[in-house]
């Protein structure tokens, strides 16, 4: 399969997943069962965010293999602005997967309201622009 048709239809996915994280974000405030469900939702939605750019840079000639080097690449050809949030993010993961935990839970949803979903926002649109 062509790197142009993989992105395309990686970012097809990417899209879908970003418009449930952002029922998730409309929703205002959410119980404790709401909240795993918004991390979770968040935690497939990154992953698909980063593959979704390795697959574009790779399409656009860039081998890049793992999430640390797509967010590196992308901040460097300005696929994604702010690479320090997805770093962020990235390095986060571990405390994301604890949401049994409450006061990691309600942490986790602090960063993703505050930080992590504009980020995913802001590269969902900016790779609908390069489609």
């Amino acid at each position: 399969m062509s790197y142009e048709i993989r992105w395309i239809q990686r970012f097809s996915n990417f899209k879908k997943a970003t418009a449930q994280l952002s029922e998730f974000m409309e929703k205002g405030d959410l119980n404790k069962f709401e909240v795993q469900g918004l991390v979770q939702c968040f935690e497939y939605t990154f992953e698909l965010a980063w593959k979704t750019m390795r697959d574009y840079l790779n399409q656009e000639g860039f081998s890049v293999k793992t999430p640390r080097e797509a967010i590196k690449t992308a901040f460097q050809i300005q696929l994604v602005n702010e690479g320090h949030i997805w770093i962020d993010a990235l390095e986060k993961r571990n405390l994301l997967a604890h949401t049994y935990d409450e006061r990691r839970a309600k942490e986790a949803e602090h960063l993703i309201k505050t930080k992590y979903y504009k980020a995913i926002k802001d590269l969902n649109a900016k790779l609908e622009e390069l489609l």
